[in-house]
């Protein structure tokens, strides 16, 4: 898996019916390839773990969450190493490349999705401006993969969309 670069995406409306259909179609595709699913989440604060865990019979596809929110977190839970979040920032390809393979090590899952942006309403800066997410997806087989996302939109609609796009990522499909 590989990088790939920065889309911006305006504001569409994800309600939880929409969320909640994608995480059953996420599961079934989980269930059939006898697959798990963990998360490392920081702006989503668990909500692609809660999207997972609405459905009955969750605990066959997933493993458990980490809500990472602040940058100490992200290395006493996942093993990021702060120089790397010192060099990089933590909304960056880096970070959630390493927050997604700390997550698989953490939990013995082979499917990893870790997130971390700015939802704002503040935070932002002209490098990385509100609404900037980056996601990252990784498998126990090997194989990583990060994607830039900046979602137009208030806080709820930026992750919203960051739930949404986390799910459809983790076949490739974000």
């Amino acid at each position: 898996m590989t990088e790939s670069g920065t889309t911006r995406y305006k504001p569409i409306e994800i309600d939880d019916a929409a969320l909640r259909d994608l995480a059953a179609q996420v599961s079934n595709r989980l269930r059939g390839l006898g697959l798990k699913l963990t998360t490392a989440e920081s702006c989503t604060g668990g909500w692609i773990a809660k999207s997972m865990t609405d459905l009955a019979g969750s605990s066959d596809v997933f493993t458990d969450g980490f809500v990472t929110y602040s940058n100490a977190s992200k290395s006493a839970r996942l093993g990021v190493a702060p120089a790397l979040i010192a060099a990089d920032g933590a909304v960056s390809a880096a970070v959630v490349r390493a927050m997604a393979i700390g997550a698989l090590a953490a939990s013995g899952s082979q499917c990893a999705v870790a997130v971390s942006g700015i939802a704002g309403p503040g935070g932002g800066s002209p490098d990385k401006p509100v609404g900037t997410v980056w996601i990252g997806w990784a498998r126990a087989e090997g194989g990583t993969r990060t994607q830039c996302f900046v979602f137009d939109g208030d806080r709820d609609q930026v992750r919203r969309s960051t739930v949404r796009a986390a799910l459809q990522g983790v076949f490739g499909e974000a």
